[in-house]
């Protein structure tokens, strides 16, 4: 059945119904679009554009096709264009003649804007939960690992001691970023198009409160144009998720990294890693570099629907048909990503040793032994040029700054005493950071105070 063809004289070529129909992929909002048909029949009946006999009629006959299709009892068929026309059919089919008017004051063009907000609104919400469970993890590592010592870097070299609790709050903070992005698009997309018509409305006597409210929407939206032709929405979530998975990617890259003979900062779990197929002493990261690879198929999701939408004139156009498959698609890598390298992390072994050892050899207290000329008087410029000095001698002596005798830290400036060990010692380095937002383990704490509390204020 098409929901179309009076004025037509030939059946549709087959292979242009192939090319045009959108039931292989749309089923997949059925539930959706139940639930749209379920309100836009109520508001019908309550209106008195239909009887009450075919109002309950139809919320018996479609309720009955969602419990149908759930449980497996009834089944998609390729005779159907869109999961449109297939779910008026089959109402049809089971109740009859009012099945037909099911659609009355309704076009395909507000129905599958609906079905499309609804999804990604109930998507969101998935998302947003998985997010969660990611920040969650993140805390919980961040207060096991206050005293963690590790080299932070910039530019990939060894720059200054942090711990790993500061590390991992670096990410907290994207992620939480990225769960408050959905909360924002979640707001803002909150209004239904349902009773927007083709593109101008209807001249029946809806109720467009009543079924936003029904559906949980703010309110109805406020130019029928607009209602029937926005996908900003789908764009801003395909943008968000990209933000989102290039994230994910730079943390993937460090565990990549972390897990390499050179750095030895992790040990992947055995459920998270795989083996060589013929090098035995192999163990691949490849969960981390499957989520990395993943990023660039989300990236492609939203150029191509930016694409698809640039050049689209108003009202609706068949185009965005485009939006459905690239959103699906991005929405279940994610949702994927998010699961398993939440479970990755929690499963991850950090050796402690190693990144005390990294942070110790790669000069990370330089700038540290620098302030401690400062703080006795020599001018930041001096301290900074001493200090220099000192690296390369230890360069050349493939030696640490801790591993000088103090007759070579006062050959270098007379101003060093024995208690320059201490000040540059990584415990020291890092604890004298106090200021909010630094390493320091106080400031952690009140960090992670913060951030719980975030978490447990933020709408879930």
């Amino acid at each position: 059945m098409k929901l179309w063809g009076g004025r037509f004289t030939k059946e549709e070529n087959q292979l242009v119904h192939n090319f045009n129909e959108s039931l292989s992929f749309d089923q997949k909002f059925y539930e959706q679009d139940i639930r749209g048909s379920l309100a836009h029949a109520a508001m019908l009946a309550r209106q008195g554009i239909i009887s009450e006999a075919d109002g309950a009629a139809m919320e018996a006959g479609l309720k009955g096709i969602l419990e149908d299709l759930r449980s497996g009892a009834l089944t998609f068929s390729s005779e159907y264009e869109d999961i449109h026309s297939f779910v008026e059919a089959a109402l049809t089919e089971r109740i009859g003649e009012a099945g037909k008017r099911l659609h009355t004051g309704r076009s395909r063009n507000d129905q599958v804007a609906l079905d499309m907000k609804l999804y990604c609104r109930d998507e969101i919400d998935q998302l947003d939960g998985l997010f969660l469970a990611l920040l969650q993890e993140l805390l919980k590592r961040m207060e096991e690992n206050l005293e963690t010592y590790m080299p932070g870097f910039t530019h990939l070299q060894k720059a200054q001691p942090v711990t790993l609790a500061h590390h991992l709050g670096a990410y907290f903070e994207m992620f939480y970023r990225d769960k408050q992005r959905l909360a924002d698009i979640r707001r803002r997309m909150n209004l239904c198009p349902l009773g927007a018509g083709a593109l101008a409305g209807t001249t029946y006597p809806l109720d467009r409160d009543y079924t936003a409210k029904q559906l949980g929407f703010d309110g109805p939206t406020l130019n029928s144009m607009d209602s029937v032709s926005d996908r900003d929405y789908v764009l801003e979530l395909l943008g968000a998720l990209s933000i989102a998975a290039m994230h994910l990617s730079r943390f993937c890259e460090e565990i990549i990294l972390w897990n390499s003979n050179e750095y030895r900062f992790v040990e992947l779990d055995d459920a998270y890693s795989t083996g060589s197929s013929i090098m035995p002493q192999k163990k691949n990261p490849d969960i981390a570099e499957l989520v990395r690879g993943k990023t660039g198929r989300v990236y492609g999701a939203l150029v191509s629907l930016l694409t698809v939408m640039k050049g689209i004139p108003l009202a609706y156009n068949k185009d965005m048909q485009e939006d459905k498959e690239l959103t699906f698609d991005a929405i279940d890598t994610m949702k994927g990503c998010l699961a398993l390298f939440t479970g990755m992390l929690s499963a991850i072994s950090f050796n402690r040793e190693a990144m005390e050892e990294s942070a110790k050899k790669g000069f990370t207290n330089a700038t540290d032994a620098a302030d401690y000329l400062v703080s006795r008087g020599v001018p930041f410029r001096d301290a900074h040029g001493i200090v220099g000095r000192l690296v390369l001698r230890c360069i050349e002596k493939n030696q640490a700054l801790d591993d000088l005798s103090l007759e070579e830290f006062k050959e270098a400036s007379p101003v060093f005493e024995a208690d320059i060990y201490e000040a540059i010692s990584l415990k020291s380095c890092v604890e004298k950071r106090v200021t909010i937002g630094a390493p320091g383990p106080e400031a952690m704490k009140q960090v992670i105070e913060i951030c719980r509390e975030r978490l447990e204020k933020q709408p879930q």
